[in-house]
């Protein structure tokens, strides 16, 4: 045996050759030299309880005959027919003749049988003369873990293998393979396994690195593409190739400590320029025939030396040569994406030729993940992006109330969803309030939320009561398809009346937190969900003093696996409450923070969108509300109740351009207006005036000609005023300017 072990070039035997095809083989591994291992069953009962004949000196049975050499007790029982026993008759078919075993060495055969059910203890993982380590310095997957095979029917856990997700049953019993071959493709395995665990290109550069650093080399260089082509798209312009990523002895000797003492580092520390620039890769120079030729190479070919030093810039210290530096090229979708350069050091075994299998491997499932990581990144920014556009970008500011939101995508790798908020400025200085939740978390999903957003914005510019902008909603969403179910608040506050109007469509009712600290869950009729049909919708007017805070939120802030909707409200609401006891209103955006700090680790199950509004109102002595009948003499009326108005506010300074403005548009009004109009003043922080009457034809500014006698009215609104606009009403219009308080 020890002459066999010192003639094999390796060190050990073949991981192929000598591994046992099955555990029960490996009897005669305990049976001491010199003793037959046959002999151990001569005493033995066999399966009919009678003892097996023994064998003469010559080798022959009890009835004289030779055995075969498959034959370890000198007889082969009879063929018998199923369901006989041994006295039953015999096949009259001939017998086979056995056919000569060949004789397999000593050390091969103690090689092939071990103790029944167990496995041979392997050895440590042996070097080889290959200058692979056993682990990673960081802790993480080591050769040593991934050497032993659980017997057969182990399950995975008890094996001490972690079980894959996707895995069922267990294990496929392997036989133990040992020696450089195995250890490669073991290292290969756990490689392979970090690698893909990565979903961003950072993740899989670092796995790459990780994995290579310091069990398969001393330091790698990782460059990429730049810029990294999408898919299947074809990259245009010259090759160009960035460093990305650089690991081990970069900056000083090697971290593991398994450098001398003093060494310098293996590849000079690069400067921040140049790990910034891009390198331009010659057509016809060394470094793209490397790259052309898909394989890892050496650098010990002139032409391999050549390319290593054009990717690494020619620095001033000796690189390493020869088969110390490996450089592998990686390719994606038959292109090339980037180069990855792997480094020993002189104190370490160079590479062998089977590790450019290795390296080919490494590349290979780094450039699969690199291009795995850019489509998923692209699919991301694109979900960003339809996510960004269907929510709103800002909030207005509407007269008399202050608005705060908060988006929150169920997860980093689902950013899309069908929550959605929204703040509608409507006529007469009212603003309508919604959130919504489409159910699910795909694209579709965002999809059909666009959709119902537009809807609901287009209903209420048409100023509809809120339980009909429900309806209708629901009418909308039947009209998209059978299961577009959604849930929907939709409330519009009054800021002169310190009213508010609500309808809900089974979302989880609203939270009112008062001046005083008191928070209130409104009692709001629940509804039926968007899209069920056939279902009316009540609206509910309540209260809505000054001070006051109402929060709209989707299911996701209240519910999670660990608790139902009404614990989590109740939860909100002793939150909300917690909050005012601090300070009395709270800051908006602070308490939105606070809402969202409810949540725990492992309540992130759905997207959360939350609307937060806090009424300020507008006083009745900031308010001149005044009916006027359509008549000729209607417009001088209107100059004089604005200009005793705005003296009673000490706004002298806008009187001649408020008198004027205010002329224009009820002149206007009085021409097609059928029943008495409205005219309203408004002091805020700006001075707004807004003149409704019944006509539903909204005017439209217009350039009068040299001859013409109208035509000018809105032009002058346009120059004079800050902003200005016209509203359709439900039965009629609302035209409206606003003018700075100076």
């Amino acid at each position: 045996m020890a002459g066999q072990e010192a003639a094999d070039p390796q060190g050990a035997t073949s991981p192929y050759r000598d591994a046992p095809s099955d555990p029960a083989q490996g009897a005669a591994a305990s049976t001491p030299p010199g003793e037959d291992p046959h002999e151990q069953g001569r005493h033995a009962q066999n399966s009919h309880g009678q003892n097996p004949p023994e064998r003469n000196p010559h080798g022959q049975n009890a009835h004289g005959q030779t055995p075969p050499a498959d034959d370890p007790y000198g007889q082969r029982p009879h063929r018998q027919e199923y369901g006989k026993g041994a006295s039953g008759p015999r096949d009259p078919r001939p017998e086979p003749q056995p056919q000569p075993q060949p004789q397999s060495p000593p050390h091969e055969e103690r090689g092939r049988h071990t103790s029944e059910g167990q496995l041979p203890p392997l050895p440590p993982i042996p070097a080889h003369g290959s200058g692979w380590m056993p682990g990673t310095p960081d802790g993480g997957e080591v050769l040593g873990s991934f050497v032993s095979t659980p017997p057969r029917g182990t399950p995975l856990e008890a094996a001490g293998h972690p079980g894959d997700e996707d895995s069922v049953g267990m294990r496929i019993p392997m036989p133990a393979q040992t020696g450089p071959e195995a250890d490669r493709l073991r290292y290969v395995g756990a490689a392979t396994r970090r690698i893909a665990r990565g979903l961003d290109l950072d993740e899989i550069l670092l796995g790459l690195c990780r994995s290579a650093v310091p069990a398969f080399a001393d330091a790698i260089l990782v460059y990429l593409r730049d810029p990294l082509p999408v898919g299947d798209e074809r990259p245009s312009g010259p090759l160009r190739l960035r460093l990305r990523r650089a690991d081990g002895g970069l900056d000083g000797p090697d971290p593991a400590g398994d450098a001398p003492v003093g060494a310098v580092p293996l590849v000079p520390a690069l400067e921040p320029a140049y790990a910034s620039e891009t390198i331009g890769v010659l057509l016809d120079g060394p470094l793209a025939e490397v790259l052309r030729g898909v394989r890892p190479v050496f650098a010990e070919s002139p032409r391999a030396a050549d390319a290593l030093a054009e990717l690494l810039g020619n620095p001033a210290s000796p690189l390493p040569t020869g088969r110390r530096a490996l450089l592998a090229p990686l390719r994606g979708r038959r292109r090339v994406i980037g180069a990855a350069v792997l480094l020993r050091r002189p104190d370490r075994p160079a590479f062998e030729a089977d590790d450019l299998l290795v390296a080919a491997q490494l590349a290979t499932h780094t450039a699969l993940g690199v291009d795995k990581a850019v489509l998923y990144g692209r699919e991301a920014y694109i979900a960003d992006a339809l996510q960004r556009e269907m929510l709103p970008d800002s909030l207005p500011q509407p007269t008399g109330v202050h608005l705060a939101s908060r988006y929150l995508p169920a997860a980093e790798s689902a950013r899309v969803g069908g929550d959605w908020y929204d703040a509608i400025p409507l006529p007469g200085s009212r603003v309508a309030l919604v959130v919504g939740d489409v159910m699910g978390h795909s694209m579709t999903s965002a999809a059909i939320m666009g959709q119902l957003r537009t809807t609901v914005q287009t209903l209420a510019g048409l100023d509809l009561a809120p339980q009909e902008v429900l309806y209708h909603l629901d009418e909308q969403a039947q009209r998209l398809g059978q299961d577009r179910m959604a849930t929907c608040v939709y409330a519009v506050y009054d800021p002169i009346a310190h009213r508010m109007v609500v309808a809900n469509a089974g979302h989880p009712p609203p939270v009112l937190l008062h001046a005083d600290g008191l928070a209130e869950v409104l009692r709001v009729p629940p509804g039926a969900p968007i899209g069920v049909g056939g279902v009316p919708f009540e609206a509910v007017e309540l209260p809505a003093p000054a001070g006051a805070t109402l929060l709209l939120y989707t299911d996701g802030l209240v519910e999670s696996r660990s608790r139902d909707v009404w614990g989590g409200i109740e939860l909100l609401r002793e939150r909300l409450h917690d909050a005012a006891t601090v300070l009395s209103p709270p800051p908006l955006e602070p308490l939105c923070d606070e809402v969202l700090e409810i949540l725990g680790p492992g309540d992130r199950d759905d997207d959360i969108a939350l609307l937060a509004a806090r009424f300020a109102g507008i006083a009745p002595s900031d308010v001149a509300y005044w009916f006027l009948e359509p008549q000729a003499q209607t417009a001088g009326r209107a100059r004089r109740l604005v200009r005793q108005a705005l003296r009673r506010w000490d706004l002298e300074d806008q009187v001649d351009a408020a008198e004027l403005l205010v002329s224009e548009i009820v002149t206007n009004a009085v021409r097609y207006a059928e029943r008495p109009i409205t005219l309203r003043l408004l002091r805020t922080d700006v001075l707004r005036c807004e003149v409704g009457d019944d006509a539903p034809l909204l005017p439209r500014m217009r350039h009068a000609a040299p001859e013409e006698e109208g035509g000018r009215g809105l032009y002058l609104v346009n120059r004079m005023a800050q902003r200005w606009g016209a509203t359709r009403l439900g039965a009629g219009k609302v035209v409206w300017f606003e003018l700075p308080i100076i």
